[in-house]
């Protein structure tokens, strides 16, 4: 059914790598880019400790004991900032208020003393300091989730709940949410007939896309069966792609030797309190101006969709939210930089049409058509959004017979794609 000879596939030629290779652009370090955000919000007048309830949220999708009005003032943001988590604790000043926060996992240690002289001594460790025990009136530390905050201008401590609910009363977020926020279940269903793959089409799709036996035995198999991602050993000894030989997909060229720190890997059943994976289509809200159209976006509960979730969105005609399907075809004698710009025209056409959630789709690969493959049609497209002052203002959803693998999967979200239809790997699980 899977063969391995080489054929038009979506894997990318040698040659284009050099080409292509640079679109795709590194993100910054995690530590950088709070630094850059926290900035930005302080300079545009937003207060520094919401601010940092903005960018670093305490764990709320699941936790149960969080006050409404609380969890709709983090609802309403999640719709417009994606939740920083760390591992870090984490110093914030502007020169009046000193504070503290953890990651939302918790997984850095911060502890304080509080004195008799009004003395605030916070580490990473108890100790640090040798103050006798009668002078220390107050001793504990920086809770998951919790904010430790200084006044230092009255010369006091702000509790955590005082904190949070002085800015959760300060509109009425739930009834923003109620009135724009739109879930899944919220667009109808078309009476059209969700598409499928006759048998012949599926195995010449497998060759083109560069199905592997293993890919279908040890990938996706075992996930349809467990529901989880196949467990291996750490490490990898697989030869690096640009010296193989074998076109390999674009997906192989991202790959990081396994870093040998104390973290284990998260745990999505012992963390679920700290687990949440849904994720927000439309146009991103204004964070620097509080109003009821910021949620006007679709959510979804996961980012993986199945054929008849995509034909949801594809049909969506509200108020806030259009839909546009962009092919990422293109004839195989067509050089690939030339398919890209077309790519980039395209949807710069359906965005100024009114779309503002563009579906990025490789069906119809035949002997003529070849796809962009996606990892790089994404990121390209992503780099393209913000050269031209359009990444918030548009969602990209991607229709795709490419990924396969939970590695395929984390990196076309990490460069830009909100949500992913593997029609061909649903297909194969039907099979």
């Amino acid at each position: 059914m899977i063969a391995r000879e080489e054929t038009m596939s979506s894997a990318v030629m040698q040659d284009d790598i050099d080409k292509v290779l640079p679109v795709i652009n590194a993100a910054g370090s995690d530590s950088a880019m709070l630094d850059n955000t926290l900035e930005f919000l302080m300079m545009n007048d937003v207060p520094l400790p919401l601010a940092v309830m903005m960018t670093i949220p305490e764990p709320w999708q699941n936790e149960r004991d969080i006050p409404r009005t609380r969890r709709d003032l983090y609802r309403y943001y999640a719709t417009m900032m994606e939740p920083w988590d760390g591992p870090a604790s984490i110093l914030f000043s502007d020169g009046e208020i000193v504070g503290a926060v953890l990651d939302r996992n918790g997984l850095r240690p911060s502890r304080y003393y509080i004195t008799d002289d009004n003395m605030l001594i916070l580490s990473s460790e108890v100790g640090v300091l040798d103050i006798p025990p009668e002078k220390i009136v107050r001793k504990s530390r920086v809770r998951s989730g919790r904010m430790l905050l200084v006044d230092t201008v009255r010369g006091r401590i702000i509790e955590d709940d005082e904190i949070k609910e002085t800015y959760a009363a300060r509109h009425p977020y739930g009834e923003w949410l109620d009135g724009h926020l739109l879930s899944l279940k919220d667009l109808p269903l078309p009476n059209k007939k969700i598409p499928s793959i006759p048998q012949e089409m599926r195995d010449r799709l497998y060759k083109a896309f560069g199905y592997t036996y293993e890919d279908v035995k040890e990938v996706i198999l075992p996930m349809a069966l467990n529901g989880a991602e196949p467990t291996a050993s750490m490490g990898a000894d697989i030869p690096l792609a640009v010296l193989s030989e074998k076109h390999q997909p674009l997906f192989s060229y991202f790959r990081q030797m396994f870093a040998q720190v104390t973290n284990p890997p998260i745990d999505a059943i012992r963390e679920e309190i700290v687990t949440d994976t849904a994720v927000y289509v439309g146009s991103d809200g204004n964070l620097l101006e509080d109003a009821p159209e910021n949620c006007a976006v679709l959510r979804l509960d996961q980012p993986i969709l199945s054929n008849a979730d995509l034909l949801r969105i594809r049909t969506a005609r509200t108020k806030s939210l259009r839909a546009a399907t962009i092919p990422i075809l293109y004839y195989k004698s067509e050089p690939l930089d030339r398919a890209l710009n077309r790519l980039f025209v395209t949807c710069d056409r359906a965005y100024k049409n009114g779309a503002n959630i563009l579906i990025l789709s490789d069906r119809g690969v035949d002997e003529n058509h070849m796809a962009i493959p996606s990892l790089l049609a994404v990121s390209a497209l992503e780099q393209h959004l913000i050269r031209t002052r359009k990444r918030t203002a548009v969602s990209v959803v991607l229709e795709t017979a490419e990924p396969r693998d939970v590695h395929h999967f984390a990196l076309l979200l990490g460069y830009g794609a909100r949500a992913i239809n593997p029609y061909l790997a649903l297909e194969c699980v039907d099979e």
